[in-house]
């Protein structure tokens, strides 16, 4: 089955688009991290389309992070997508053995790939089959506009460029989707990037609007991550409630 695949059923299955950033916090939280994580997985579970572990969470605590991030793995049900948001983005035999990391030896359906280095950095993640790739895009933060939305001299922008390796991967046993923030989804953005997964963060605390989301016509599947505001909800509100509300303001809007 191929990833796209695996995450369109489940969306379905779910009637969900939300997935849930885990990007754990241990100055926010007043209980052991292991014991937390695996509380937000089995409460916003029956909400989530996907989870999506920020590595860099894990990697400050150290080892005993990633064996952490190890165990969450395991804790998540088979039918929903593990997305790693890593960013990685390397050439050669480098980037050769994090792909061998993220999808042989931790065997995460998806990842997140910094893709400008170019093309040949995104090549060793592209032979496996059943897996997703969401290439940096458009992100959410302002930054986005100091290189990703420069206009080349030909009139492009640079984050078409990223479209373009999409385009150039199609066949490829790997899906290939995009990172686009919702805090810099301009109208004039996703009309240019081919109908390919997309992973969209910026909602909840980042304050993106879901309504730029709106009549979109794409058909492949779209992810809506929120992170601090499943894992931290307001005051006397559950974790699962707080799924549940999310999932639907997304499902209301899209």
């Amino acid at each position: 089955m191929r990833y796209t695949e695996k995450l369109a059923a489940r969306i379905a299955s779910a009637q969900s688009r939300l997935c849930v950033g885990l990007d754990p916090r241990p100055d926010l939280i007043r209980e052991p991290l292991k014991d937390f994580l695996l509380r937000v997985i089995a409460e916003s579970a029956p909400h989530a389309a996907c989870f999506k572990p920020n590595i860099a969470y894990f990697e400050a605590l150290g080892s005993r992070g990633i064996a952490l991030l190890e165990e969450i793995f395991t804790a998540v049900p088979k039918d929903i997508p593990i997305l790693l948001d890593a960013k990685r983005s390397d050439i050669g035999e480098t980037q050769k053995y994090y792909a061998k990391a993220f999808f042989e030896t931790w065997g995460v359906d998806a990842v997140t790939l910094n893709p400008f280095l170019g093309y040949d950095s995104v090549e060793p993640f592209l032979g496996y089959e059943g897996k997703g790739l969401y290439l940096l895009a458009v992100t959410s933060n302002p930054g986005a506009a100091d290189i990703e939305k420069q206009r080349l001299a030909d009139g492009r922008r640079v984050f078409e460029l990223v479209g373009d390796m999409a385009r150039r991967a199609a066949g490829s046993p790997a899906d290939v989707g995009f990172v686009v923030g919702l805090t810099n989804a301009d109208p004039d953005i996703l009309p240019v990037l081919p109908d390919a997964p997309l992973l969209v963060p910026g909602l909840g605390a980042q304050g993106g609007d879901i309504n730029a989301l709106r009549s979109s016509p794409r058909t492949a599947p779209v992810l809506i991550n929120v992170s601090r505001g499943v894992l931290f909800p307001p005051e006397g509100e559950s974790i699962a409630t707080a799924a549940a509300r999310w999932r639907s303001t997304i499902q209301a809007a899209l």
